[in-house]
């Protein structure tokens, strides 16, 4: 019997795709995700299906875009004993581990993972049964208390060993005790090696604050660019943060926040090396593996003046994706827009553990899932086609993007954007996200169809 190929799935928060060796970027020091994309699949226009943490991460467990799955916003989590890719496998025999973040915040912690270790489990108040809210209240934090603003977090960015930096070292420690134990276990002799394996190694950086260590600091510190485009967009949407109070910063802080941010994910690709250096130690060949890389979402860093992820620019709503199988797939890069939730049925084609049907899904709504391996293969004629080369995400139930080719459709329905509720952006032409060509008419014909689609979604403005 043939053994289905073991899984590796690497994940970082708050990555920024164009920070990374491979996508051109001559200053970051990537070369353990460098060798995966100058040996895997690189998906070069992979979209978050939402730029907060929660919702893009539980969209991407669940196949589901946000709505569909019913997870918009912060703090909301999927129903308990959801189908996540995690489960669909187990229930096919996987041992799935995830070693670090998931995110969850209801009482399912677990939500199809079979272990998981160094977690960062954590129940919301909303979640609590029976929670006696005018109790809690008594206990609010004071002034100056909780969550940074990002005015601060660019002030206070520079040399530190934080809690984020901890809690990746710890992730990674414990990665390495698992393969250990799952492939030889030296004491007992009881390996599991047996069965097959999805290992997610899930880590908190390049998330803020913006910490990393001296010598990373130094090195970038007067390396790094800082973005050209730093005029905020002349929309009530797209002009500002919705994290927080705007920033004011010189160049010299933003420059040390890049630097840290900067180091932060040069160390991300330190602890993956560690991990597949764990896989080879115990006599694995990654050849033989599948491995993932990829990321809840990106980072502004500065750029429109912004900071953080919430919004549907390219820096907060592109993401880095990498599909690793060498004895099935060449090196390929591929330029058609693709989206996180798309690996749920990524993972079930590579694996072959069929797909769930509609009642066993989420809400019982189906899958906005596709699978990738016929793009992985140079296929792209039925993605162009059936698929429209489209990729969408969904932001707080409020703001809506569709890509199709190289033109970017924004809706939002905010009561600040009744007069503005559109946006699009031909990306061929406008890079750098500063033009508004709602209004013109050489593109009347494709916003008539962005705006069927947005009908059809459900998103009326």
């Amino acid at each position: 019997m043939n053994k289905p190929p073991n899984i590796l799935f690497l994940m970082s928060d708050e990555h920024r795709a164009d920070v990374a060796g491979y996508e051109g970027n001559d200053v970051v020091r990537t070369p353990t995700l460098d060798w995966l994309a100058s040996t895997g699949c690189v998906f070069r226009n992979a979209y978050t299906p939402s730029p907060i943490c929660i919702p893009g991460r539980q969209a991407m467990m669940a196949g589901q875009l946000p709505r569909t799955c019913g997870c918009e916003r912060f703090g909301e989590d999927l129903p308990p004993f959801s189908m996540t890719f995690a489960k669909r496998l187990a229930q096919y025999a996987y041992r799935t581990v995830c070693c670090g973040k998931v995110h969850h915040s209801g009482p399912d912690q677990m939500q199809g993972w079979t272990n998981r270790l160094a977690p960062d489990a954590e129940l919301m108040d909303r979640y609590i049964d029976g929670l006696v809210e005018d109790e809690v209240a008594k206990y609010k934090p004071g002034p100056g208390i909780g969550k940074w603003t990002n005015q601060k977090e660019i002030e206070r960015a520079g040399v530190a060993h934080g809690r984020y930096q901890q809690f990746d070292e710890t992730v990674i420690g414990s990665a390495k005790m698992f393969i250990r134990r799952h492939f030889l276990d030296p004491e007992y002799d009881r390996p599991a090696h047996h069965r097959p394996l999805m290992l997610k190694v899930s880590l908190l950086q390049p998330h803020y604050p913006f910490f990393t260590d001296a010598d990373k600091f130094e090195y970038y510190l007067n390396r790094v660019p800082i973005f050209s485009n730093q005029e905020r967009f002349p929309h009530p949407a797209l002009s500002r943060t919705q994290c927080g109070p705007d920033v004011d910063a010189n160049e010299r802080d933003i420059r040390r926040a890049t630097a840290a941010y900067y180091g932060m994910v040069e160390t991300v690709d330190e602890h993956f090396r560690e991990a597949i250096e764990a896989l080879e130690h115990v006599g694995e060949d990654l050849d033989d593996w599948i491995v993932i890389y990829t990321t809840d979402h990106g980072d502004m860093l500065g750029e429109h003046g912004i900071w953080e992820k919430t919004q549907m620019f390219e820096a907060s709503v592109r993401v880095p994706l990498i599909v690793r199988w060498p004895r099935r797939f060449a090196p390929r890069v591929i330029e058609e827009n693709v989206n996180l939730c798309d690996l749920f049925a990524t993972i079930c084609d590579l694996t072959g553990v069929p797909l769930p049907g509609p009642a066993e899904t989420v809400n019982e709504a189906g899958l906005d899932s596709r699978s990738l391996v016929p793009l992985m293969s140079g296929q792209t004629e039925e993605w162009h086609g059936r698929c429209h080369n489209e990729t969408v995400s969904q932001c707080r139930g409020t703001d809506l993007m569709i890509k199709r080719d190289s033109l970017k459709y924004l809706c939002y329905k905010r009561p600040n954007c009744v007069e503005q509720p559109e946006v699009l952006f031909d990306l061929r032409l406008d890079p750098c996200e500063s033009r508004n060509v709602v209004d013109d008419p050489a593109y009347r014909a494709e916003l008539a169809t962005f705006r069927r689609r947005r009908e059809e979604l459900g998103w009326s403005p």
